[in-house]
């Protein structure tokens, strides 16, 4: 008989809606940043070695950002397809009714995936995946890079959003930045005007969505603890700086950051975890 998350059916076609959501709210901005820089007011003219490293960055924040987008959704957090009988014998090991499982410390099921994760952090509701031992590297230089395309895109087009803005009052101002939809449906402004105030008002949020979420999360990286853990003021895996960084990253934590397709492989396997004493920090 198989395992009751074996089953995929219509839980998985529930858990991919997320990302569809998200796949479309995200064509959406591109296009209406397509119409801006074809159609409306544009970026500002640039020559050509600005223009040359303009490009160049954008392909390298776009390279990098789909990349730990592919490995995220890639890589498989769960406990499905890991060997766990026999092996729920020690400290921290609980039993799963819903996934009717022995499953490791650091462990956690979850509603959504319908299935315990390894090393749980949290569930990321704009993918639709949990975040775990084998995707956690790609989430956070995901929060990264998704970060420097929205800055770059904000950057790109301030000076077309502030030239519109100094036409008008304070007022059609706030106005335009707060409610755009409002204003284009009671035909305060154009088309073009609508979609250069929505994509950067969209890019600008957006960015500070990952940066608020990359350093909530790098304070958890340097500390060696998940949300879970964090919120219940653990710190029972906390190895020192240096030793959080390799277990969460591989041994080239610092380069990885750069391009996701390095080879820096994890030291464990999701199911036994390093604690203090093992490393020699539990002071005598």
């Amino acid at each position: 008989m198989g395992e009751p998350w074996a089953a995929r059916g219509a839980e998985g076609a529930s858990a991919r809606l997320p990302l569809v959501l998200t796949a479309l709210w995200a064509t959406a901005v591109v296009l209406e940043l397509a119409y801006v820089m074809v159609l409306g007011p544009g970026p500002p003219p640039l020559g050509p070695l600005a223009r040359a490293l303009q490009l160049a960055l954008a392909a390298y924040q776009l390279l990098n950002l789909l990349g730990n987008v592919g490995l995220f959704l890639r890589s498989d957090p769960s406990i499905r397809g890991v060997m766990l009988a026999g092996r729920g014998v020690g400290q921290g090991w609980a039993y799963c009714y819903q996934c009717q499982s022995q499953v490791p410390p650091r462990s956690g099921h979850c509603s959504a995936c319908r299935v315990c994760i390894l090393r749980r952090d949290h569930h990321c509701r704009l993918l639709g995946r949990c975040v775990g031992f084998h995707n956690y590297r790609p989430f956070l230089c995901l929060l990264l890079h998704a970060a420097g395309v929205l800055l770059h895109v904000s950057v790109l087009l301030s000076p077309a959003l502030s030239a519109l803005l100094r036409a008008h009052s304070a007022l059609y101002t706030v106005a335009l930045l707060l409610l755009p939809w409002l204003m284009l449906l009671t035909g305060k402004v154009s088309l073009a005007q609508f979609a250069l105030a929505f994509v950067v008002d969209t890019c600008v949020a957006g960015a500070l969505l990952c940066g608020a979420g990359l350093l909530f999360h790098g304070m958890l990286l340097l500390r060696g603890q998940t949300t879970w853990e964090w919120a219940r003021g653990q710190h029972s895996y906390d190895l020192g700086t240096c030793h959080n960084l390799q277990a969460a990253l591989g041994p080239h934590w610092a380069l990885v950051w750069f391009w996701p397709f390095l080879a820096s492989p994890l030291p464990g396997d999701g199911i036994t975890f390093q604690t203090p004493a093992d490393v020699g920090l539990v002071a005598s």
